[in-house]
């Protein structure tokens, strides 16, 4: 197998967004941090969990739909054992969220009985939504929003789309507040960052996505050899190959050809990662609970 991939991006405007939320934390009841399931330990920032501290906390497994069912139930019981309460959602269809409300009700039952004794009936639920960029915080958002909201928080398909912290007027009680997504300044694990990047959580623009794919496929090889087999038609061998040889598989089973007959590794390397990210080769998780 090849070397883990050194990946690291931090923006400018993350720092500032770091100093922004912990402003804004007194302004919340309960911190919603969103997790990609099929990434679990490489979608928790550190640095977040740092600043939040003994705020109340729900975690959100989202893109459930995209990751491996067995894996997502084990590291729910992973979490329930360390006292975390994690909610599996899928944000494009909005699977799992009257169970996400419930979990933080739930969470903050001794708060909202002490409202209610202060004659606070009906006192909406203050929501700070957290995570890393491209996690599905907006899309998770825009399930919630009702009509009432300000708009909708933009949704696209790439890291650092929302820039500033916004506010939004959810039915069942609840206002959100979006926060920008943050990374962290150094990747102490190489594995995460290159987790985050096969996700999309990383800007491509920084990456060598030949090499990023190459080391996804001997991933999948490693985790879901099936998968691979079946999607790009392969008969693989006993013994693993290097990323670059599978990379090579892949692009000639498509018939990505260039001049000469070689093989247009560059194309193959952004379909294999687009079809990852898409949920092609099927429900698939690179983190498994242990």
């Amino acid at each position: 197998m090849s070397e883990v991939m050194s990946v690291q991006w931090f923006p400018g405007h993350m720092a500032k967004t770091r100093r922004k939320i912990k402003e804004d934390l007194k302004l919340v009841d309960i911190v919603m941090e969103l997790l990609d399931a099929r990434v679990p330990q490489s979608s928790s920032n550190p640095v977040l969990r740092e600043i939040i501290q003994n705020k109340p906390r729900v975690i959100v497994l989202n893109k459930c739909d995209l990751a491996d069912s067995s894996q997502t139930a084990r590291w729910i019981t992973s979490y329930k054992e360390k006292g975390l309460t994690a909610i599996p959602v899928e944000s494009k269809t909005g699977k799992g969220l009257p169970a996400l409300y419930s979990a933080i009700r739930q969470e903050l039952s001794e708060q909202r009985a002490s409202w209610e004794k202060k004659g606070m009936i009906g006192r909406p639920i203050r929501v700070m939504v957290l995570g890393v960029p491209n996690v599905g915080k907006s899309s998770i958002i825009n399930r919630m929003i009702t009509g009432g909201s300000a708009g909708k928080a933009e949704v696209r398909d790439k890291p650092g789309v929302t820039r500033q912290n916004r506010w939004f007027t959810v039915g069942k009680g609840f206002e959100l507040l979006d926060t920008p997504g943050v990374l962290w300044p150094k990747f102490e694990d190489p594995a995460v960052g290159e987790h985050l990047a096969f996700t999309g959580a990383v800007k491509d623009e920084i990456l060598d996505m030949e090499g990023l794919a190459g080391r996804l496929l001997e991933l999948l090889w490693d985790l879901y050899p099936q998968a691979v087999s079946t999607r790009y038609k392969l008969t693989l061998p006993a013994e693993p190959l290097p990323g670059h040889e599978l990379l090579a598989m892949v692009g000639k089973k498509r018939g990505m050809l260039i001049s000469g007959g070689e093989i247009d590794t560059e194309r193959a390397a952004i379909t294999v990662l687009d079809e990852f990210r898409g949920g092609k080769l099927g429900a698939i998780t690179l983190e498994w609970a242990v």
